[in-house]
Formats: structure tokens, sequence, C-alpha cells
């Protein structure tokens, strides 16, 4: 199982959308500064995550909410999702 995950950082509230087969483990790694894109805005925060059945339909939906990001369609996912406020 794979997962689509946003995190919210705490130093600059900008959120991070990523993909992973283990969510736990992906955000420790975010928080202990291993990963290059989140290591100067610790710390992160899991908003919420979804998961999929193969890495194939997480990477699609991952590169689909990056395209979004910000956007009016990018919130309408994030509500139907169940996390209405970031």
């Amino acid at each position: 199982m794979y997962s689509v995950y946003i995190l919210k950082s705490g130093k600059d509230g900008n959120l991070y959308i990523g993909q992973t087969h283990n969510v736990e483990l992906r955000i420790k790694m975010h928080n202990a500064g291993r990963v290059k894109a989140t290591r100067n805005r610790r710390p992160m925060t899991l908003l919420i995550h979804k998961d999929y059945q193969t890495r194939a339909e997480a990477m699609k939906m991952e590169k689909y909410l990056k395209n979004l990001k910000g956007g009016n369609e990018f919130q309408k996912i994030m509500t139907h999702w169940g996390f209405a406020k970031w």
C-alpha cells in the first residue's frame, strides 16, 4: 500500500506533497532533516494522507495535487478528504 501525504511547515506555513509506502517513517525523515526539500522548513506536521493500492496510483495523485496546489480544485480535494482548513 502506498500513500499520498500532505505536510505543513511549522516554519513558513507552506505545504509539501509527497508519496511513500510508510508515512510514519517518511515524516520522521522529514523532521530529522533527511529530506532536502523540507530540511530548512522544519518542523513538518502531517495534515492528511490517502492510501492507494499501487505506487503508480499514488504517484499519479501526487503529481495531480502538485499541479493544483493552492487552487480552488486543491481546496475541494482537501475538503473531500476530510480536511477543510489548514
